[in-house]
């Protein structure tokens, strides 16, 4: 028995974002956070995640701007780190994650905390300007906000913080929309993950002048 099927990589790539776009309720977006959406929700393979996205105005040209002027791509599991693609990269952008430092599981006992947590305290050197990508640990994001509360901590420019799960989840997502510290891009709730917050990076990066 054979199977009958798109074989033509361009085609689907192409009816894949017009299926997404006909379905999509995509109306409260601005014509530069639409192409952010459509690919979160492409990542997703959820038509429907668009009600639980949610940008600042000044995002999308944020994060964008940061990544031309070169600012480095932070992200806290390697799941996320691993699928930036660097060809989009405008100017060979770093992408660093942390996590694996051999610095980091004293920190985490020091700290009493995670790994994930523990792992920001690295990014210092690199966090004034860079684009934040949170994509897997909600402790991470609440150590993050945590950090900007101290007005000699370097500012990012912009913070994508999606992580997945049920425990902390959420809370921490709510915790950064309600503060926004910086400019800032969440899916509410227990969704997220790092395919949608890789799908958010990529499509920054496509964009980026």
């Amino acid at each position: 028995m054979s199977y009958t099927y798109e074989t033509n990589g361009a085609a689907i790539y192409e009816q894949s974002f017009a299926m997404i776009r006909a379905e999509a309720d995509l109306a409260r977006f601005s014509a530069d956070e639409e192409p952010i959406t459509v690919r979160m929700i492409h990542a997703a393979g959820m038509v429907g995640l668009e009600a639980h996205v949610h940008m600042s105005p000044d995002f999308a040209s944020a994060a964008r701007a940061a990544l031309a002027a070169g600012a480095p791509v932070l992200c806290d599991a390697h799941m996320v780190s691993e699928g930036v693609t660097r060809a989009r990269l405008p100017i060979g952008n770093d992408v660093i994650c942390t996590l694996r430092d051999p610095a980091v599981a004293g920190l985490a006992t020091q700290m009493s905390n995670t790994r994930s947590a523990a792992a920001l305290e690295l990014w210092r050197p690199h966090l004034a300007g860079a684009l934040v990508a949170i994509g897997n640990a909600p402790t991470a994001l609440f150590h993050l906000l945590n950090m900007l509360e101290d007005p000699a901590c370097p500012r990012p420019a912009a913070i994508i913080g999606c992580p997945v799960g049920f425990v902390g989840a959420r809370e921490s997502k709510d915790a950064l929309w309600a503060d926004q510290p910086v400019p800032c891009c969440i899916v509410k709730g227990r969704l997220g993950g790092s395919a949608i917050t890789v799908a958010a990076i990529n499509a920054i990066a496509s964009r980026a002048e």
